[in-house]
């Protein structure tokens, strides 16, 4: 089907969905389970990217509410348990920047999001890269990459993470040196 198909009935359905909004009640339905695991995926997809977002923000306490009380973050080996000790970790890493995050303005990309969800449980994978451009007028460079897995659960309607690793392929910072391993084939469903 062409785009200007595509397009004709997406505009149908839209308007066929607008008609029923003349003040006469509609009647909300639950989704099928395909599309209720779209919403989902969608929305963990939102939540790491958020995550994210929070990342040189100089707000630690901000990466509990992302986390199960119970939960795990493995960073490079170094394991935290629990909200407290996950945010005292990136207290405790804001205070030790490293070169490749300042000096100009940083930006964490996040590509090839692999997210499978059943039911109230899900797990996730990405790829991260650093980026830092010290000069506006200077191409960026690229300053660290790497893998995160991830375990959720869905709780009271909102998506949580459970246990999460991070694995750093490049640009290791010197404080990660004796717990690292790259662990290539990491797989957080057999966590």
């Amino acid at each position: 089907m062409s785009r200007t198909g595509i397009a004709a009935l997406a505009a149908a359905a839209l308007i066929g969905a607008l008609a029923g909004c003349d003040g006469v009640a509609v009647r909300e339905t639950t989704p099928l389970p395909q599309q209720q695991d779209l919403f989902d995926r969608i929305a963990i997809e939102d939540l790491i990217t958020r995550y994210y977002a929070h990342l040189g923000a100089g707000e630690p306490g901000a990466f509990g509410d992302y986390y199960t009380d119970d939960a795990v973050f493995d960073v490079n080996g170094i394991v935290s348990t629990g909200k407290q000790e996950i945010e005292a970790l990136y207290a405790s890493t804001g205070e030790d920047a490293d070169s490749n995050t300042s000096g100009g303005v940083f930006h964490m990309v996040l590509t090839n999001p692999v997210i499978d969800v059943s039911g109230d449980t899900a797990t996730a994978r990405f790829l991260w890269t650093g980026i830092l451009n010290t000069d506006p007028k200077a191409p960026p460079r690229v300053t660290e990459h790497g893998r995160e897995y991830d375990r959720l659960v869905k709780r009271d309607g909102k998506w949580l993470i459970q246990k999460r690793v991070v694995i750093a392929d490049s640009a290791l910072p010197e404080r990660y040196a004796a717990t690292y391993q790259p662990r290539l084939d990491y797989d957080i469903s057999k966590d």
